[in-house]
């Protein structure tokens, strides 16, 4: 390195530098073969600073994020030099990050992922936006540092944009914040003045005075033409799914007259869409009774409910009872399980979980009804659930015409070079 930097800096190994130099953001523990102190300070570096990453020979790679109880040990936010950590630089990142959503979702940008983690510069950060409130998971111990800076440019951002917001949420309940040493936490930060005399957000504990100004934490969206009722302090994430936006929307399109039962209905986004798309009758079912009935509530704000079942049970035990049953109600399954794998170590067991599943409801169609099917594991990658859902269909003895496959919506953009970012499968067949 030519001029000396004020930050600390680590250097890494040969196969370190050769995944950055691939485009992936991440250095890992193992790959880290010695810190330095930042000039004049010591040997010491911070949990959760900025951290310079070089090569063996000194040779500048990038500067990100430093974790400490993590095996993944620094998370790039820039590989320009040039760049200053200032208030400036964040905000630019949150401004390019919201033109992007303007600019794939349209309209539906009042209702999308606004930060990406890693597909946007932000290593551990995600926010949704529902209509007027904002929900954010920060999921690493930089991220966290951050916040007191990012949180105030972001509403700065859609501010000057026209874009009015009531709170900011935090959903920071997940066990994931523990391999970050961070501490599981939830509730609204509230409004107050940051150092520059910016409207911005100071972090209030739940229950805290000031967090009761927000109003409720239940708000009202609409999809695709569908109004939900999103629970964003209780439900799963951040209280909505908003990856399967379009995904739910080719589902409408094919459902118009058709009796559908939907697997894993969450809080009832597929079914519904079918029902507003035409279906003749909608069962939908879920193992949560607290979902089944968020998803009757939703049913009833459309005015589908006449058309709609709602049960509450395992689909593993519910798919082999209708075959048993010889029950051919359906014409069209829609399969939207949770990830049945989150690490490599699992994939065997998950693969085998998909493709019961695909078996059980291959069985269960007749021959012209349609399947739709996905993974929201980034661990069973697109050719592996290919292999699965190709061999359910050889054991179930029938042929799959495939009419779309799909992947999330792009307000969850897919970087390549990151393969955590792309991990929505998504397939709709027909029966043959």
């Amino acid at each position: 390195m030519k001029a000396q930097r004020p930050y600390p800096r680590a250097t890494i190994t040969s196969k370190g530098e050769h995944a950055l130099a691939k485009g992936h953001p991440w250095v890992y523990e193992a790959e880290v073969l010695f810190m330095e102190g930042a000039p004049g300070q010591g040997d010491g570096v911070a949990n959760g600073s900025l951290i310079d990453v070089v090569n063996r020979k000194g040779s500048y790679l990038g500067t990100g994020l430093l974790s400490k109880s993590s095996k993944i040990r620094i998370r790039l936010i820039t590989r320009n030099a040039n760049d200053a950590f200032d208030r400036a630089f964040w905000k630019r990142k949150v401004a390019w990050a919201w033109e992007y959503r303007k600019t794939v979702m349209g309209e539906d940008a009042s209702c999308c992922r606004v930060l990406f983690s890693e597909a946007d510069g932000f290593p551990g950060l995600v926010v949704d936006r529902f209509n007027d409130v904002l929900v954010a998971e920060t999921l690493s111990v930089g991220m966290e540092q951050l916040k007191p800076v990012i949180f105030p440019v972001l509403l700065e951002v859609l501010a000057e944009d026209g874009v009015s917001i009531r709170g900011l949420y935090e959903r920071n309940d997940v066990a994931t914040r523990k391999l970050e040493g961070l501490e599981l936490t939830a509730g609204w930060f509230a409004s107050a003045a940051d150092e520059g005399g910016q409207a911005g957000l100071d972090p209030l504990a739940p229950g805290a005075p000031g967090t009761e100004d927000f109003g409720p934490t239940v708000t009202q969206i609409v999809e695709n033409g569908v109004r939900y009722e999103v629970d964003f302090e209780n439900g799963q994430k951040t209280g909505f799914f908003l990856d399967q936006k379009y995904n739910r929307r080719a589902v409408a399109k094919l459902a118009a007259g058709r009796h559908v039962l939907d697997c894993f209905t969450h809080t009832g986004s597929f079914a519904l869409n079918a029902a507003h798309g035409g279906a003749a009758y909608v069962n939908a079912v879920d193992i949560s009774e607290l979902a089944v009935a968020q998803a009757r509530k939703n049913a009833q704000l459309n005015g589908l409910d006449e058309r709609m079942g709602f049960t509450a049970t395992n689909v593993f035990d519910l798919l082999p009872a209708l075959e048993a049953a010889h029950d051919r109600t359906y014409d069209f399954i829609v399969l939207d399980p949770p990830a049945f794998t989150k690490s490599r170590k699992t994939i065997q067991s998950a693969s085998r979980g998909y493709k019961e599943i695909n078996y059980r409801a291959m069985k269960l169609l007749p021959r012209g009804g349609y399947l739709a099917t996905c993974s929201c594991s980034h661990f069973m990658d697109t050719e592996r659930f290919k292999h699965v859902v190709a061999s359910a269909a050889h054991d179930a003895g029938v042929q799959l015409r495939q009419i779309e496959e799909r992947q999330q919506a792009p307000d969850h953009p897919i970087v390549w070079g990151v393969p955590e970012t792309d991990y929505l499968k998504f397939f709709i067949f027909q029966v043959v």
